[in-house]
C-alpha cells in the first residue's frame, strides 16, 4: 500500500486559500476542487486567519515597549547571574588555595 504524499503549500497559497474562504463566494466544497486541499484544511487556514487578522492593526507602539521591558528585564537576569558566577569563582578559588 502506497501512502500518499503530504503537500507543502507556500504561506501566499495558504492566504489566498483562507481569504478565497472568508469572502464566502463559494463552498468550501467548491473551494477544495478549485484548489485541490480538503475542505477541512481550508476551515483550518480560514480560522487561523481570522484569529490573526487583529495582529495586523495591533499598536505596534506598544509592542515594542513590552519588548524593551522584557529585553531590560533579561538584562537584570544577566547581571545578577553575572555576580553570583563571580562570587562563587571567588569562593572555590578559597577552596582550591586552601
Amino acid at each position: 500500500m502506497m501512502s500518499k504524499k503530504r503537500a507543502c503549500h507556500s504561506e501566499q497559497f495558504k492566504a489566498k486559500v483562507a481569504l478565497a474562504a472568508v469572502r464566502g463566494d463559494k463552498t468550501l466544497g467548491e473551494l477544495a476542487k478549485q484548489f485541490q486541499v480538503h475542505p477541512t484544511q481550508i476551515s483550518t487556514w480560514k480560522q487561523h486567519l481570522l484569529e490573526t487578522v487583529p495582529e495586523l492593526f495591533a499598536d505596534r507602539r506598544k509592542k515594542h515597549q513590552e519588548q524593551r521591558i522584557s529585553t531590560d528585564a533579561l538584562y537584570q537576569q544577566i547581571g545578577q547571574l553575572s555576580m553570583e558566577l563571580s562570587w562563587l569563582q571567588k569562593k572555590t578559588a578559597s577552596f582550591d588555595g586552601g
